[in-house]
């Protein structure tokens, strides 16, 4: 299967462990590993790294509790075990939450945002002939996910399969800001593409966030508190560049609409899956799909 392979980046400020901020040697304690399938970084700024060091362990359990759930390279997570048989019991309440806000996703979109295009996806990314498309997008159709807190099943047949990538890491990314706050970090910007910010930059008022094209050159810039921001790009990854298809796909068949997305949310994982959305969507169709989450603001488009 072809993995996306950009890097993520973990980055959070602790000022309620730290000390005084004109302290020029403020110490820096950093952590490094994967998060999601790719390589991932974490700064404490102002924390020792002895203090540092059972956040991190705190941090790396999360993460690997939620790759256990959401991962398509784990063989045995939650979702790949559900591709694999069609059906999943008693699945963790971070699953059914994500696929509570894909369900709204895919109605607010009118149908264009559809976790259930992962064959169609990997048919396309393997440059399968056109007899394997035709046969791979009739696996489509959310309206064939059935899922509550007994189980998650697919009612077509063998071959289903959802792919999560535009959304949670969204949702990773608010699990993690959660456990750092919860260990009394009340200043805490985490990101992972998707990018997670609480509280204040210490003594510059809220978190800068940059918006980057794929070749990562940043067209605007956007202040956040307590709020969150995802961006996305169709040619972020091209999974068929001879056919000119990024990772982006419309189940409705359509070409996308748009070449970069930004948009800010309460949380992340709306912020993602929205971004998504967007990048699939006409100016009335994205209009529609902005109303019906209105706590969520398109910050950049192009």
């Amino acid at each position: 299967m072809t993995t996306l392979s950009r890097r993520r980046f973990l980055t959070i400020s602790a000022s309620t462990l730290a000390v005084p901020a004109f302290a020029m040697d403020a110490p820096i304690a950093s952590w490094s590993g994967t998060a999601m399938g790719a390589f991932a970084s974490m700064q404490l700024q102002g924390v020792t790294p002895e203090v540092a060091a059972p956040i991190f362990a705190g941090v790396e359990q999360e993460l690997g509790r939620l790759e256990n759930i959401f991962s398509l390279y784990r063989p045995d997570s939650e979702l790949s075990r559900l591709n694999q048989t069609g059906h999943l019991k008693n699945p963790a309440p971070e699953l059914l939450e994500v696929l509570s806000l894909c369900d709204a996703l895919h109605h607010s979109s009118g149908g264009a945002f559809d976790p259930s295009i992962q064959p169609y996806w990997q048919a396309l990314a393997r440059r399968a002939p056109e007899p394997e498309l035709v046969q791979a997008r009739g696996l489509i159709g959310w309206e064939n996910v059935r899922f509550d807190p007994r189980s998650v099943r697919f009612e077509k047949g063998p071959g289903m399969a959802l792919t999560l990538n535009g959304v949670a890491q969204g949702a990773v990314t608010d699990r993690i800001a959660a456990l750092l706050r919860a260990q009394g970090l009340q200043d805490v910007m985490v990101n992972m593409g998707e990018i997670s910010a609480r509280g204040n930059r210490r003594g510059a008022g809220g978190w800068t966030a940059g918006i980057a094209t794929p070749e990562g050159r940043v067209v605007h810039r956007v202040t956040l508190q307590d709020r969150a921001i995802a961006t996305s790009s169709p040619r972020g990854m091209m999974i068929n560049p001879d056919l000119g298809v990024g990772h982006i796909l419309d189940a409705l068949g359509q070409a996308p609409q748009r070449g970069l997305v930004s948009v800010t949310a309460p949380t992340a994982a709306l912020a993602d899956g929205l971004s998504t959305a967007l990048c699939l969507l006409d100016d009335q169709a994205a209009e529609l799909a902005l109303r019906a989450h209105p706590t969520a603001e398109l910050v950049y488009s192009a």
